[in-house]
């Protein structure tokens, strides 16, 4: 008898463990917006930095709990290289690729169905440069673009809501902030000039997701 108990037991926790662990499989897009740093030479100062560009992500989620969720995701980044000085500027082609793991904090459904949620994670950012090489490169008192890639530990904040479509679709609309040092293997520069050194990338995203 206690043995058949405890089987109930386990079967009825198993049960809600499954109710609990909803899956969610889903795609975003948006536009990354990225600081520039100071480029400090005896000779004066420049800016260093990413052009504004859009991105791409797909993500894999599990909600562990009712208020507590965790997300493996990807996000391709169309951002190219930029120096400027004053109202001179010149750009070089790049691009970037993130991968990270998040959890996610979030409220209850409301009446309506939303749900606001807060996220937190890390991972690693590769960071690309992709345009043709040149030798007489302007601005190059500030820095060189190099056909190279560099990859960067990250870090990433940010917060959110989701709508349901139907039963299973769902709308999702966030903001998110990824965190590195500046990849001054991409964008080099010369000995005798200094960079500043955090990367914030601003970026808004909307998307789709399906649970089951």
């Amino acid at each position: 008898m206690r043995k058949l108990a405890i089987e109930v037991l386990l079967l009825a926790a198993t049960g809600i463990c499954a109710q609990a662990q909803q899956w969610e499989f889903g795609g975003l897009g948006g536009g990354s917006f990225l600081n520039d740093v100071t480029a400090t030479a005896p000779s004066g100062s420049g800016k260093a930095g990413f052009q504004t560009g859009g991105v791409f992500g797909v993500f894999l989620g599990q909600n562990m709990t009712n208020h507590i969720g965790g997300e493996i995701r990807y996000e391709y980044f169309q951002t190219g290289l930029e120096l400027k000085n004053g109202s001179a500027s010149t750009t070089w082609a790049g691009q970037g690729h993130a991968i990270h793991y998040d959890l996610l904090f979030h409220t209850a459904p409301k009446p309506s169905g939303m749900e606001i949620f807060v996220a937190v994670g890390g991972g690693m950012k590769v960071f690309r440069g992709t345009g043709p090489e040149i030798a007489n490169q302007p601005l190059s008192q500030f820095g060189y673009f190099t056909k190279t890639q560099a990859l960067k530990p990250m870090a990433d904040v940010g917060a959110g809501v989701r709508f349901p479509i139907s039963k299973r679709l769902f709308l999702r609309i966030e903001v998110r902030d990824f965190i590195t040092a500046f990849p001054t293997a991409v964008l080099t520069p010369p000995a005798i000039v200094k960079y500043g050194s955090l990367l914030n990338d601003i970026v808004p995203m909307a998307g789709l997701s399906l649970a089951f």
